[in-house]
Parts: structure tokens; C-alpha cells; sequence
């Protein structure tokens, strides 16, 4: 068993509080994505998970044992950052090999677990090769089978795939999905990419000046973001935020006692011939959808549609809102069960 526990931990860099009284628990064998904007603490976080920073309060176990007084060694879990950290004066064989090494492991059962590694990870036919005669999305899979190789208890991932291109991105994520669902280790994977974090979690834990602020499946954060902090980091466009009681009822929400807050997402807006009234300040085709700017009150309103639909820059449109699609929060900015 290697499920994380994390229990009030608490991190101060020159006065100033990067991690406030944080505790999180990751099931065995899940895989928790921290999610956030730069300087939220998520890398803060991993980084006294792994044992390379150490926290002023609070406790780490893993699997039932309590590691944050243990050496990163000791703690056998492996760690994959942002930049590779791949050793250009060895092979990529020697680079895989470099952790089981450093464990004193049999040479025979290196030789089978490099193997195993590359294979899994699609890079066998390099192992001869050095990292200077691969391409970026080559050494990112050899920082992986490096992890994997030890057969660590716990994987941690720091923003992995940040220095790839767009498409090899999109083509390693997938890969890298894959992978995890097969192997089933225990893995908290830092990003600060919504989109990578709704493809890959189990379990998301979004983050805000050093505070988690929701932790639940990608379905619920996304439809039911808990504050509008949340709403407004996921999604692309984010969440609507509408707080003028004259527009609830322009649009046909009927909200809540206590609302204060309507959040709606772009596509849970229906353009007809009624509702709010407003008009399209600029559209944009994104592959199959277009994407309409609008005002509504003093603020702008993102609505998501069918590339099929004509609307037209300048259009006069009108604005329902979808049944059941609206999220209230009260004064507090808490979601309105």
C-alpha cells in the first residue's frame, strides 16, 4: 500500500507563507493532480513530499509510515521534473540505470528492469544513443523510464510536459495517460495546464496561495466548482461570473435565498430570440465552436457555440441560460448546494 498522507503542513520562505496549515490524502494507487497558477505552492509542496525541502510543521506518511524526519532515499518514491535532468555523458541505457545503481541493485535485475523501462516508454532502439542525439520528447521519456525503473512506491511529476510543443504535448499526455492507468503507481502530478489536469486526474486538487481550495473528481470541479476561484481557472474560456440581480432574471435564472453570484459556463448559454438582450463584440471560430465575446451590465460574457451557428460580430443576440447548468454562491463566494 503507498497511499500519501499529508497533514497540516506548513511553509514559510523569508516570512512570508507559501503553505497554510495544508493537508491532502491520495489513495493508493491514484493518480492526484495538483493544480494552480505559478507561486500557489504546488511545487513547494511535492518538492517536501520528496524530501528536497522541509516543511515547519505538519507530517508526511506514505503508506502508513510516517517519511518527513527520512532522507529523499529513504522515502523510495521517484521524481520527474520539468527539466529532464538528463545526464549527457551517459547513454540513455546508463541514464536508466542510474537510480537502480545508486540502490546497489544486482546487474542482472538492471539489465531487466532498463529493458523493461525503455519498452514501456517506446524508447528500446535508443538506449545505445546519448541525450544530445535526442529530440526534446526523447529525453522527456527517458526522465520517465528513469522514474520508473526503480519501481518507486510513489511517483512525483513536476509540470513534465511544460517544455514540449503544442503537439507533442497533446501526443505525450496521451501516452503518458496510458501509461499510468497500466502501471497503477501512486502519482501526485503538479501542472499549472487545466486541460492536462482534467485529461489525467483521478482526483484534482486545485490550489490558491498555498491553500487547497477544491479536491474532488474532474467532472465535479468542473461542473461544480466550489468558489469562484476555482470557476475561473477552469475552463477555457472560465466560468461566467454574474453578479447583477437584473441580469438573473434576463436570463431566466432564478436564483437561490442567499445568492449573490451567478457563475455559468460559456457553453451552458444559449443564444434565442429572448432573454438577455446584448450583442456579439467578437467572434471567433476555434475548431468546431465559436467562441462570442458580449456585454452584459459592465462586464463581458464568453458564450461557447456550434461552429454552425451564424452569429456575426455586431449581432444583436439574445441570451437564455441551460436548465439546470447555473452555480450560485453566497456572500462568502461558496457554491449553493
Amino acid at each position: 500500500m503507498s497511499a500519501i498522507s499529508v497533514q497540516s503542513i506548513q511553509k514559510e520562505f523569508k516570512g512570508q507563507p507559501v503553505l497554510r496549515s495544508l493537508s491532502i490524502e491520495v489513495n493508493d494507487r491514484e493518480l492526484c493532480v495538483l493544480l494552480g497558477p505559478s507561486g500557489c505552492g504546488k511545487t513547494t509542496l511535492l518538492r517536501i513530499i520528496a524530501g528536497l525541502e522541509t516543511a515547519d510543521g505538519g507530517a508526511v506518511s506514505i503508506g502508513g509510515r510516517r517519511v518527513d524526519h527520512l532522507p529523499p532515499q529513504q522515502r523510495n518514491l521517484a521524481m520527474v521534473f520539468q527539466n529532464y535532468a538528463v545526464f549527457p555523458h551517459m547513454t540513455i541505457r546508463e541514464n536508466i540505470a542510474f537510480g537502480l545503481r545508486m540502490k546497489k541493485v544486482a546487474e542482472p535485475i538492471i539489465t531487466q528492469r532498463v529493458q523493461g523501462a525503455a519498452e514501456l516508454m517506446h524508447i528500446e532502439h535508443l538506449l545505445h544513443r546519448y541525450s544530445g542525439q535526442l529530440s526534446g520528447g526523447q529525453r522527456q521519456r527517458v526522465a520517465v523510464a528513469r522514474a520508473l525503473a526503480v519501481e518507486p512506491d510513489v511517483l512525483l511529476m513536476d509540470e513534465p510536459l511544460s517544455n514540449l510543443d503544442a503537439l507533442l504535448r497533446l501526443e505525450m499526455r496521451s501516452e503518458l495517460k496510458a501509461l499510468l492507468t497500466e502501471i497503477r503507481t501512486t502519482t501526485i502530478y503538479v501542472t499549472h495546464d487545466q486541460t492536462e489536469a482534467l485529461s489525467l486526474a483521478d482526483r484534482i486538487a486545485v490550489m490558491d496561495s498555498g491553500a487547497i481550495v477544491q479536491y474532488d473528481e474532474p467532472d465535479r470541479v468542473y461542473r461544480f466548482p466550489l468558489t469562484s476561484v476555482v470557476g475561473g481557472f477552469i475552463g477555457s474560456p472560465p466560468m461566467n461570473f454574474i453578479s447583477d440581480p437584473a441580469l438573473f432574471a434576463a436570463l431566466d435564472a432564478s436564483p437561490p435565498e442567499g445568492a449573490k453570484k451567478l457563475g455559468i459556463r460559456p457553453e451552458d448559454l444559449l443564444i434565442s430570440g429572448r432573454g438577455l438582450r446584448t450583442r456579439a463584440l467578437v467572434v471567433e471560430m476555434v475548431g468546431a465552436s465559436l467562441q462570442i465575446t458580449a456585454r452584459a451590465g459592465d462586464g463581458l460574457l464568453r458564450i461557447s457555440v456550434p461552429a454552425e451557428q451564424s452569429v456575426s460580430s455586431r449581432q444583436e443576440i439574445g441570451l437564455t441560460a441551460k436548465t439546470g447548468k447555473c452555480r450560485w454562491y453566497d456572500a462568502r463566494d461558496r457554491l449553493i448546494p
